[in-house]
């Protein structure tokens, strides 16, 4: 079976590298240059909670020159139309690409190349972009799960493939409700990734910070109420009952919640957000893909998020470089 990575950034690198250090034939697709030069180099280098090397294929999208049965895809939401529409050209005739992309991405990619041929990963850990050729691991072990599916639930050879292949890292499992996952890894990412990269801090730094927790429950609330309106119950994530953390209906409970959610997300304490990290790095963050996604929802289903509203302006005003990624920004909600 051939298979690629395409955006192998931090997490593609340390998937790549597990799969490659499994004897899996993986090639490794990224636009940075210099990235894919260090790889070719030196091999992919995953530092933080563990610490290895190993050699990698590594190309530019310019040089792939094979079609693939499988493409995993992990680049940015932001040029999605475009990205699948080249991928595409390289997909074999029963080529499939699986989405481990944040926000809610399956429903434009089966748009451009059909149901039967898109599907979705959820990915339980994070990752850091160090330098050239290096990434971190920033969860721990017993993070390293993938919850597998596709656009009406299901299973199929494909997700079997698909299994198989994400188990040389670690957990993966068939999701025949793959939409209560894709919920859940929103929740995350639009009430955690965002704030965090708001406030410059770590998840855990986020979660400590009695404002920035109070803005991160909140997001957390809208998504539920979202998901809930168009007939979702999240899933489980890492044994953690989102639903239970994040849906609250009084004053107690939302107490008890606020206080919970330090432990819960402790495993992650040390995450940096991607979209903290595109800050850093000048570029241009997937604030509309994920937060602009559930408030799109939002209105869809007749929910207010005014909180997930504010966070995708003030994300916007740093982005612009009218403001800094400070724990400041919380005045402005």
């Amino acid at each position: 079976m051939r298979s690629a990575i395409y955006g192998a950034g931090s997490l593609g690198t340390i998937l790549g590298a597990y799969l490659a250090r499994d004897g899996v034939d993986i090639d490794l697709v990224s636009r940075n240059r210099a990235h894919i030069e260090a790889l070719r180099r030196n091999g992919a280098h995953v530092t933080g909670m563990v610490d290895f090397s190993i050699p990698v294929s590594a190309m530019t999208p310019e040089e792939m020159d094979k079609d693939y049965d499988v493409i995993i895809l992990m680049t940015k939401c932001i040029d999605n139309e475009n990205t699948i529409r080249f991928l595409s050209e390289h997909l074999s005739s029963r080529g499939i690409i699986c989405t481990c992309q944040n926000g809610l991405p399956e429903v434009e990619i089966a748009s451009i190349i059909g149901n039967d041929r898109t599907y979705g990963c959820t990915i339980g850990w994070g990752a850091s972009y160090v330098a050239p050729g290096i990434s971190e691991l920033t969860s721990s072990k017993d993070t390293f799960t993938f919850a597998l599916g596709r656009i009406g639930g299901g299973s199929d050879d494909n997700l079997r493939s698909l299994c198989n292949l994400f188990s040389h890292m670690g957990k993966a499992e068939i999701d025949k409700d793959f939409a209560a996952s894709r919920w859940s890894k929103l929740l995350i990412n639009a009430s955690f990734s965002a704030v965090s990269a708001i406030c410059g801090t770590t998840f855990g730094e986020a979660a400590a910070d009695r404002r920035s927790r109070r803005v991160i429950q909140l997001i957390m609330k809208e998504c539920v109420d979202t998901a809930h309106a168009e007939g979702i119950t999240l899933a489980p994530m890492q044994g953690k009952n989102i639903e239970m953390l994040a849906d609250y209906h009084s004053g107690v409970k939302r107490f008890l919640c606020f206080q919970i959610i330090p432990f819960a997300m402790r495993r992650h304490r040390n995450l940096k957000s991607s979209m903290l990290q595109d800050i850093e790095k000048g570029r241009e963050t997937e604030i509309d893909a994920i937060d602009g996604a559930l408030v799109a929802e939002g209105r869809k289903a007749g929910v207010p998020t005014p909180v997930t509203e504010r966070t995708v302006e003030i994300m916007h005003m740093i982005s612009e470089g009218k403001l800094k990624p400070s724990m400041e920004n919380l005045s402005l909600y």
